[in-house]
């Protein structure tokens, strides 16, 4: 397990947010690189296939391109993105070797009944994979539920407590979700 530090102000997060429409072929995922002190120091961008299976891969890709090893964790907007492309957290864990959170805003009865997209045994395997979400309440009184590897979730709470300024989203993924936004705009 990787410990944080709360004084050192040079950690570096990769938060990874998408923009997609149901009618569109891909969604749009942006990466963003936030220090700890909320400094910005890089951006990436990628896609993924509405309803298709290939989430996971496609961040781990985002991850290895970057080419850095300064990356101390990587914050996902959740982990069924796209239309059930379901993100396996631990697979990127394992493969990166960085630790993972991943964040939910809300409950969730889960996703049974509502599959969507390409091979649904796959997104049903992969979905029974995902371990259960803990909630987490922050510093605003905002409660999110989480679900980490590579971490203790007392690091998992003091990380996202000194990432969140207002409200429940950390900045490395409110920032993501804008500029993963403002690129779909762009393209479409």
């Amino acid at each position: 397990m990787v410990r944080f530090h709360n004084n050192k102000k040079g950690m570096r997060i990769l938060g990874i947010a998408e923009s997609f429409q149901k009618q569109d072929r891909n969604s749009i995922l942006a990466g963003i690189i936030m220090r700890r002190d909320l400094v910005v120091d890089g951006i990436i961008y990628s896609d993924t296939t509405v309803g298709g299976n290939d989430g996971t891969k496609k961040i781990i890709s985002m991850i290895e391109s970057l080419g850095r090893t300064d990356i101390n964790c990587v914050l996902l907007g959740g982990l069924i993105i796209s239309l059930f492309n379901i993100v396996n957290g631990k697979d990127i864990n394992e493969e990166t070797k960085i630790p993972v959170i991943a964040i939910s805003y809300r409950k969730s009865a889960g996703i049974k009944g509502s599959i969507y997209g390409e091979d649904e045994k796959e997104k049903m395997s992969n979905y029974r994979k995902l371990q259960e979400r803990k909630s987490l309440t922050l510093w605003t009184g905002k409660t999110i539920y989480v679900r980490q590897w590579g971490l203790e979730f007392s690091d998992t709470s003091n990380l996202l407590n000194s990432l969140v300024t207002q409200g429940a989203k950390p900045e490395p993924l409110r920032l993501a979700a804008l500029a993963a936004r403002a690129c779909r705009n762009y393209v479409h």
